[in-house]
């Protein structure tokens, strides 16, 4: 036993238990039936946190447990970005050092042996508030966006759908890691059971006060959108072609709108009339209008830009939206006078895509307007949020994963579609060019079944549209908010106590006088 304790306290050898501890939470996400995991996947890693030595070794536990957690969650960029991808998780791991401080804070050992109840209270409300704070500094998209967010392991759990209506993903997020420091306290702190268990009961009181007080979305209308998937083809011309072949298929089948995915257009409509001509007869012969994603240099402004157009019976209808948030490395390198030589070891951008400046509601129809996004957005929810306050009745994602087909990566991104539906109570459109494509209703549930991404074909969808507004489109990332008042909250405290001290000390004794003889001085001599 005690050579084992000796190998476990090696630095080296802990930093790689910490590693593979917070690589633990990422296997919620792959396999939907493993929703339940996340809830206690946090366990192993805050037990380690907590028996470490000093302060600095629990820093270094959650530095080394970040790194874990990143590698995991990314693992199939590797291919594309190789070493700079252990680069990015080395960097982004340091965000749990803080985390982790705060965990040894409030749940290690102190003189007796047993944290105070009141700790063991603080912290139920102060380590998944040091959590959010991690994901939303994560969430920058200079910093890679907020993909694997946490709550996002429970998109097909239908409480956690209704939870995520009232306070998004982060709500998800804070709860999931509330319950795992309760389960640790209860591993770990026998004594202090009487705390961490009235923290899981309010754990599921909030929540199923929430689920009882959301409101249900409102189903009002239903539309019928297609969505065109042509698989992996090599070309911009041969894929036209071929989404030009399967959108034919849709005549006579009563559709309103036709959705192709990310990519799907790889020349500027104004440079080739001919491809706008080909679009506007598919238009015409479908009935419907046909939202497309142009990949191009752009003919009036320098730069290459990705754009929804929506195309009607009669060529480009205007609306245009450029994207916004672009994927670090693959659309663009950051800083890339400093970083350009990520080129030289993956499959880096070589030229950086040009950003849009606003988003944009489109009116694809009679009383149908959608609220598009390109790939990548969909993980960001303050996005979809503001396109459904701006009206959209339907929100749609263009999308492509053809780079990391044999990896789970295009399941997670559809699953992303669900979470933004229940957030915002508006049906969700998740099209890609290989798989794989999406659609979820307004309360997040999915409809109908998922293109896989080995399918070359079209599907029609009936969508329920929904009237109202959801909680978490009124007042936004509230849980966000409330964590961070926690924090400061947190500091002014920790500040106090530290300051309290030095201003009730008692002054420092002060011997008297002595003469030189070695006797007391005394007045008047």
């Amino acid at each position: 036993m005690k050579r084992f304790g000796d190998w476990f306290t090696s630095p080296w050898r802990r930093s790689a238990v910490a590693a593979l501890a917070g690589a633990l939470p990422v296997l919620a996400f792959p396999a939907p039936a493993l929703w339940w995991w996340a809830y206690v996947a946090l366990v192993p890693w805050i037990l380690l946190v907590r028996s470490a030595p000093t302060a600095r070794r629990a820093a270094y536990d959650g530095w080394s447990g970040g790194i874990g957690f990143m590698l995991a969650m990314h693992h199939w960029l590797l291919p594309s970005l190789h070493v700079f991808t252990l680069v990015i998780a080395a960097l982004l791991g340091a965000l749990w050092a803080p985390w982790a401080w705060l965990v040894r804070r409030f749940l290690g050992t102190v003189a007796d042996g047993v944290p105070a109840r009141g700790r063991i209270l603080a912290a139920l409300l102060v380590l998944p508030s040091a959590w959010l704070a991690v994901e939303l500094v994560r969430s920058w998209q200079g910093l890679g966006g907020p993909w694997g967010m946490l709550g996002a392991s429970q998109w097909q759990v239908e409480p956690a759908l209704r939870l995520a209506s009232v306070g998004g993903v982060w709500l998800l997020s804070f709860l999931v890691v509330a319950v795992n420091v309760a389960l640790a306290v209860l591993v770990a702190v026998p004594a202090s059971r009487v705390p961490a268990v009235a923290g899981l009961v309010a754990t599921a009181a909030t929540a199923s006060a929430a689920w009882v007080w959301a409101p249900r979305p409102d189903v009002d209308g239903r539309v019928r959108i297609a969505v065109v998937q042509p698989g992996v083809i090599e070309g911009p011309e041969q894929r036209f072609d071929r989404e030009e072949q399967l959108t034919r298929r849709l005549i006579g089948q009563d559709v309103d709108l036709i959705v192709w995915g990310e990519s799907s257009v790889g020349h500027d409509l104004s440079d080739r009339p001919d491809l706008a001509d080909r679009l506007a007869a598919l238009s015409r012969a479908t009935g419907a209008d046909i939202l497309v994603n142009v990949d191009a240099r752009r003919s009036d402004r320098p730069g290459i830009y990705k754009s929804s157009i929506l195309v009607g019976p009669d060529g480009p209808t205007g609306a245009r939206y450029d994207k916004m948030r672009l994927v670090p490395f693959g659309e663009y390198i950051p800083a890339r006078s400093l970083l350009g030589w990520a080129t030289s070891v993956g499959k880096a951008a070589g030229e950086d895509r040009r950003r849009g400046t606003g988003q944009v509601v489109m009116d694809a129809g009679p009383g149908l307007r959608i609220g598009p996004m390109v790939c990548f957005e969909t993980a960001f929810p303050d996005m979809s949020r503001h396109l459904t306050d701006d009206g959209a009745d339907v929100l749609v994602a263009e999308s492509s994963t053809s780079t990391f087909q044999d990896s789970w990566a295009p399941e997670q991104h559809a699953s992303l579609a669900a979470l933004r539906a229940a957030e915002t109570g508006r049906p969700f459109v998740h099209a890609t060019l290989t798989g794989v494509s999406a659609v979820y209703g307004p309360g997040g549930h999915r409809i109908g079944s998922w293109l896989g991404t080995d399918a070359s074909t079209t599907s029609v969808y009936d969508v329920p549209l929904a009237d109202g507004t959801t909680p978490y489109v009124r007042f936004g990332d509230w849980p966000v908010h409330l964590a961070l008042l926690v924090l400061a909250a947190l500091g002014l405290t920790e500040g106090a106590r530290a300051v309290r001290p030095r201003r009730n000390a008692p002054a420092p004794h002060v011997p008297p006088a002595r003469t030189a003889h070695g006797s007391p001085a005394r007045p008047g001599r």
